[in-house]
């Protein structure tokens, strides 16, 4: 396991991001609505450990990574990274300043035949975040891209070859290659294998941890995929629509899940035996929809705990529990 040095490099306060929704005329535009994509979160991330952050589709995942790095402008909230409030510095006018964020914070997207573009060899695509984080001259430029290319297992002659020909697991490689040219200390993996085969997976996966060991990069892992997250998280935050419901050490929260969404959750992961027999929790009901949330807990209306209006009424808090456990839950207890 990755050595985590007890200081967070991250911290993310009451983060808010909402869509607004308009109505399309021939000459006026009007908002008639919101789209919660993420509701008040917060969560830190320790210097050198893997965070996963974990839910079904459209729970506010991908919209929260988005969100740290600027990408998509925050509504409301506070993001530290490294001591410094950086939505601050991304809404202002230094370029200098956002230039060393976006060199110390890098991101793997979801999906690797579209997040390269296709007309760029593999050695323009590497070396591109070289040639504006960096002043390297073009000797050392390409000792740089072959170093990388060898990092991530592929060969010196793949540099010249476009994406069109590598397979998905060789393309995600490339991504990982050129999110680590600049050497980031964060790097945000955004379901990062979710097209991928179940071998090339394994590969990827491993090559993740192998990075990290080799770096003492953190990571930012959001996947849907609770078999990954298990195999490569120190710590992992589940969330349900636009809210996190449940905060936890890996093994804790994989041994002792304390939140109905999370038990759920948990009861859905395949056993590798076709002899064994494992309940399944079937969830009733429909996710309500992110334009007109419930007031009270985002669950209430799936979860089989309710007993009171309190439920309805009232939005639950993250509470700890002990051992570096929270859970946003009135009805659930620690067994």
């Amino acid at each position: 396991m990755q050595k985590i040095i007890n200081k967070e490099i991250l911290e993310v306060q009451n983060l808010v991001k909402h869509f607004p929704i308009y109505t399309r005329g021939i000459f006026l535009k009007k908002q008639v609505g919101l789209i919660h994509a993420v509701d008040d979160i917060s969560f830190s991330i320790k210097r050198g450990e893997t965070f996963g952050l974990v839910g079904e589709s459209g729970c506010g995942k991908t919209t929260t990574a988005r969100s740290i790095l600027y990408l998509d402008q925050p509504t409301s909230g506070k993001i530290n990274f490294e001591g410094k409030e950086i939505i601050t510095i991304f809404s202002s006018k230094n370029k200098e300043e956002k230039q060393k964020l976006r060199r110390k914070i890098q991101y793997v997207f979801q999906n690797p035949y579209a997040s390269l573009d296709p007309r760029m060899t593999v050695a323009d695509i590497i070396t591109e975040p070289l040639t504006i984080h960096t002043s390297l001259p073009k000797k050392e430029l390409y000792q740089k891209l072959y170093e990388l290319l060898e990092l991530v297992g592929l060969e010196p002659y793949h540099a010249e070859r476009y994406p069109h020909e590598f397979s998905g697991g060789q393309r995600q490689r490339i991504c990982i290659a050129r999110a680590l040219a600049v050497e980031p200390k964060l790097l945000i993996a955004d379901e990062p294998v979710a097209s991928l085969d179940v071998s090339v997976r394994a590969q990827i996966l491993n090559l993740l941890k192998d990075l990290q060991q080799k770096f003492n990069t953190t990571y930012l892992y959001i996947s849907h995929d609770l078999s990954t997250v298990r195999h490569l998280c120190n710590r992992v935050a589940v969330m349900y629509m636009g809210r996190i419901v449940e905060l936890a050490e890996t093994q804790e929260l994989f041994d002792s899940p304390l939140h109905p969404y999370t038990k759920a959750l948990l009861s859905s992961i395949p056993i590798p035996d076709p002899l064994a027999k494992k309940s399944r929790i079937i969830l009733p009901g429909e996710v309500p929809s992110p334009i007109n949330p419930p007031i009270g807990c985002r669950f209430e209306t799936r979860c089989i705990y309710k007993k009171d209006q309190n439920c309805i009424k009232y939005p639950p808090k993250l509470v700890h529990i002990g051992k570096g456990h929270f859970v946003a839950c009135e009805k659930t207890k620690k067994p």
